[in-house]
């Protein structure tokens, strides 16, 4: 790789331009004008350059309708998944304004992003790299919908978010439904990745004995904190055993067992403990970074010590030393080249 380079595999950058926040600014400014409250952004794209992200996995995330979110879309209605086809169309179309004005280049296809990340230079950044992750997948019609989101840029898919009508999810336990049985038949068929994040027990078990080539974006480890939002060591051991990679998440609620608002943030090292499980148990080649920065949260629940993006190189001092260069970004590139 050239020069000191990483890679995410979760970032909510749309999302974060639907709810307000410009990120073409620098981050002090938009600190200062922030529209979302509670939660201090670590994300901006000058940010991520001046931290060395030459690449990510970039998200189109329908939300659900909710106190927090009103104008998200409504699952109780058979009708919702329009809602929610127009929010992730929404944020595509922002990728792609991102793209005319040179912030990113939209890259589709492991080839390409193994050689923007090689070629990408820290003393003379280009614009970001973003390969489009489907969070959730409501805005699908059905399996038949998926010739459209691929032609539009996206490759990786995963199912759930919370209860979709594809998949139990987070907090939702429930198998696949037959519609998510169907489009994961399709994303085998067609290419795509299924990427595991968020997936119930049950619906994990079903979707990768249809689709295979599957990762999981942003996934801590159930071993450390309960809940079916982690995966337990089976779950790893499905996606490891077939190739795939493990993102870990920068946030303190899924890093420290039982961490509440008001307590004091989850350390870097106890971020690093999800990691080392992961590289021990099933291998370093395993382990790579989905921050999910700012997906929801912000500084306040990142890891002490967090206080901008580039700070999660700290993780890099309580990892084994030749764990990192993996961690940050070969891991994914080299998935990526070969499977994606």
């Amino acid at each position: 790789m050239t020069g000191d380079v990483m890679f995410d595999a979760h970032l909510d950058l749309a999302w974060g331009a639907q709810l307000g926040r410009d990120l073409t600014l620098n981050l002090d400014d938009l600190r200062e004008q922030d529209p979302v409250t509670g939660q201090t952004a670590c994300v901006t794209f000058s940010e991520l350059r001046r931290a060395g992200v030459a690449a990510c996995f970039g998200t189109l995330f329908a939300c659900p309708a909710s106190e927090d979110y009103p104008q998200g879309y409504d699952q109780t209605d058979r009708a919702g998944w329009k809602g929610a086809r127009r929010q992730a169309v929404s944020q595509l179309d922002q990728y792609r304004r991102w793209q005319d004005a040179g912030l990113i280049r939209l890259l589709d296809s492991g080839e390409e992003l193994a050689a923007h990340v090689r070629a990408w230079n820290p003393e003379a950044p280009g614009p970001l790299g973003v390969t489009l992750l489907l969070e959730g997948a409501d805005p699908l019609e059905s399996a038949s919908d998926l010739d459209f989101w691929r032609s539009a840029g996206v490759r990786l898919i995963g199912p759930a978010w919370g209860h979709t009508r594809y998949a139990g999810g987070t907090d939702a336990p429930g198998p696949l439904t037959g519609r998510g049985e169907e489009l994961l038949i399709a994303m085998r068929e067609g290419g795509m990745v299924l990427d595991a994040s968020h997936l119930d027990d049950a619906s994990f078990e079903g979707a990768v004995a249809l689709q295979p080539n599957v990762i999981a974006s942003h996934s801590n480890s159930r071993t450390l904190v309960a809940g079916n939002r982690h995966l337990s060591d089976e779950m790893a051991a499905a996606i490891t055993e077939r190739g795939g990679v493990v993102g870990l998440v920068a946030l303190s609620t899924f890093i420290r067992r039982g961490w509440q608002d008001g307590d004091s943030r989850a350390t870097f090292a106890e971020w690093a403990r999800h990691a080392r499980h992961y590289g021990e148990t099933f291998g370093w080649e395993h382990v790579g970074l989905g921050t999910d920065l700012d997906g929801g949260f912000g500084l306040e629940k990142a890891p002490a010590g967090m206080e901008v993006y580039g700070d999660v190189r700290r993780l890099e001092g309580a990892l084994p030393e030749e764990a990192w260069e993996g961690v940050r970004v070969s891991n994914w590139v080299k998935w990526a080249e070969a499977n994606l």
